[in-house]
């Protein structure tokens, strides 16, 4: 599924590169003479749906996780809605109940869903796997839930993973905006500030089906990220998702 020794080798050539992939650019005021070349051009921006708030009524996922607590993910079905109909019936199907978090990387992501328990297991809710595509505004920001892959989103099955990094720290030694820049970035200017700002993985955009975020309960995706693991990343001590439910979500508190 997710190839991790491959993602840490694309983490070290990222933050080796020196290839500029974008000018930084900022606002300065503007002269009468609409021709001047200043040097400086408008902030490019983009969509980010990842912290955009549930509304009441909205279908959420609510996952219980032994000895843990409870994660709460917005769920986004108009950027990805082939993606969040599997994670949404497969839920309904109570299949990932008892399942455990099989493979978990501190300042990475925990990742879980298979069936067999070691990554090599799991189906979509039609057998067999799907592609879920990329969704425009969804991003790897710390919390964002994503489909593992074995190469492509036209493999995806049931396991997924959370980003579990620590607020401001981005994967491959990113630290500023020059940094994305040198390393080949060519994000939007507040994409970069909201990876600065909430941490997160980059170099998985645009190779992983992002279809939910954490909007409750980042600090027991990171207390799992704490776990004891062995040579494979697979936690010495079981993590247990008691149960993924689907509910609606209404502003005192569900």
């Amino acid at each position: 599924m997710l190839k991790l020794s491959v993602l840490k080798r694309v983490i070290a050539a990222l933050s080796a590169m020196a290839v500029m992939g974008f000018c930084l650019t900022g606002c300065s005021s503007q002269t009468e003479d609409s021709e001047s070349d200043s040097g400086e051009e408008a902030a490019q921006t983009g969509e980010i749906l990842n912290f955009i708030e549930p509304q009441e009524g909205e279908q959420i996922a609510v996952m219980e996780v032994k000895d843990y607590g409870t994660i709460k993910i917005k769920l986004f079905p108009d950027a990805v809605p082939k993606a969040v109909e599997n994670f949404v019936g497969l839920a309904n199907m109570n299949y990932y109940d008892e399942l455990i978090f099989h493979r978990v990387i501190k300042e990475f992501m925990n990742q879980g869903g298979d069936p067999k328990g070691n990554g090599t297991g799991g189906n979509s809710m039609w057998g067999g796997s799907f592609d879920g595509g990329i969704g425009e505004g969804l991003y790897h920001f710390s919390g964002a839930v994503a489909y593992a892959n074995s190469g492509s989103t036209s493999t995806n099955g049931s396991q997924f993973y959370i980003v579990n990094t620590p607020d401001g720290y981005v994967s491959g030694g990113l630290e500023s905006a020059e940094d994305f820049a040198e390393a080949g970035y060519d994000l939007p200017d507040n994409v970069i500030e909201t990876y600065l700002e909430k941490g997160g993985t980059p170099y998985l955009d645009g190779s992983y089906t992002v279809f939910g975020q954490v909007f409750e309960g980042m600090d027991v995706v990171r207390a799992i990220a704490e776990v004891e693991t062995d040579e494979n990343d697979k936690p010495l001590t079981q993590v247990v998702i008691e149960s993924v439910r689907i509910v609606e979500y209404t502003a005192n508190g569900q």
